[in-house]
């Protein structure tokens, strides 16, 4: 069975493009690589209100190559991926409720790039090897519980809409064309480096924004929808392994972390490791509400079985690594 020890061989000298490398997974997915030996192309469009953040890389900044590209431009993707062995393709539109109020933008980004960024590699690089960022939002309101890759795709957003065909559009030229592509449908990831200027990309960068602020978190509904969660360098291994296999050409996997929690636990587990804070329950937002999920956590036996992949890092622990880091780089991420 394919396993992490083979990793640095796997990437050792190969030419890689990271696009939204400047962002959250991205940067942590370039460092790891440069570690490896590999030569790192990273894309990123440095649009303000998405995840891109020079402080990211600033460890790795003389050790990559940074072009400041926006996906959308299809004749600068046709050049950027010329040459390349692997492409981890993780730019995107994340927010949900943006996607709602600027559904055409989600839709340029999340759906038109992708179809363009194929394009560019069945034209000018069909060797390649792409790995997708999907999502969890893909399955909307969950039938039932685990997760898994059979479960229906029914979207309550338009952001889950696109991801979707941003998706099959991979598993498609994979299957047509030959280009050799797989998807993973990320989960809550959380970790360094995620974006924090703004409360419209999730409720955990919220959660550790006003815990560090001293300022009461503000938990929605009741506080029982229960979500998984799965650490930053998780799911590097998974992105990396599923790169390196061709056996997961053409596969869709689900990621997903061990221990599902109540976003009330959650808080309560928060303060504890920070050692102060408080909160209080609110109603939902209506524009929230309309496409909230539910409860969710994912089944993820297809990877495990496949690669070994599983979840390593507790969430106490990922959280304790969180949060110090917030705490010294608060000016880094905050403005």
């Amino acid at each position: 069975m394919p396993n992490r020890e083979l990793l640095p061989a796997a990437y050792r000298g190969k030419k890689v493009l990271i696009t939204g490398g400047l962002g959250f997974i991205g940067s942590h997915l370039a460092a790891r690589l440069v570690d490896y030996g590999a030569d790192v192309l990273i894309v990123d469009s440095l649009i303000p209100q998405y995840g891109g953040n020079w402080f990211n890389v600033k460890d790795i900044r003389d050790r990559v190559t940074i072009n400041i590209a926006d996906i959308r431009d299809q004749y600068g993707m046709n050049y950027l991926v010329q040459g390349k062995d692997y492409i981890f393709n993780l730019a995107g539109q994340v927010s949900h409720i943006d996607s709602m109020e600027d559904p055409f933008t989600d839709l340029e980004i999340n759906c038109k790039s992708q179809l363009s960024i194929l394009e560019a590699c069945r034209n000018f690089n069909s060797n390649v090897k792409i790995v997708f960022a999907g999502t969890r939002q893909q399955y909307g309101k969950p039938n039932y519980l685990p997760v898994d890759e059979k479960h229906p795709q029914n979207p309550t957003d338009v952001n889950g809409i696109n991801k979707m065909a941003g998706e099959w559009y991979h598993i498609l030229y994979n299957n047509i064309y030959g280009i050799r592509a797989s998807s993973l449908r990320l989960t809550n990831t959380y970790g360094p480096h995620l974006l924090m200027k703004h409360n419209r990309q999730g409720f955990m960068t919220v959660f550790i924004r006003k815990l560090i602020d001293g300022e009461e978190i503000e938990i929605f509904g009741d506080g029982n929808q229960i979500r998984d969660f799965i650490y930053v360098q998780d799911v590097v291994d998974a992105f990396l392994l599923v790169g390196a296999f061709d056996e997961c050409n053409g596969q869709i996997y689900n990621l997903g972390g061990d221990e599902p929690l109540k976003l009330l636990d959650l808080v309560k587990l928060m303060i504890d490791i920070y050692g102060k804070g408080t909160y209080h329950l609110v109603p939902f937002p209506e524009n929230k509400k309309r496409i909230d999920i539910g409860n969710y956590y994912a089944d993820y036996r297809k990877i495990r079985a496949a690669l070994g992949w599983k979840y390593r890092t507790p969430m106490r622990q990922g959280l304790e690594t969180t949060l110090t880091f917030y705490q010294q780089y608060k000016d880094q991420y905050w403005t």
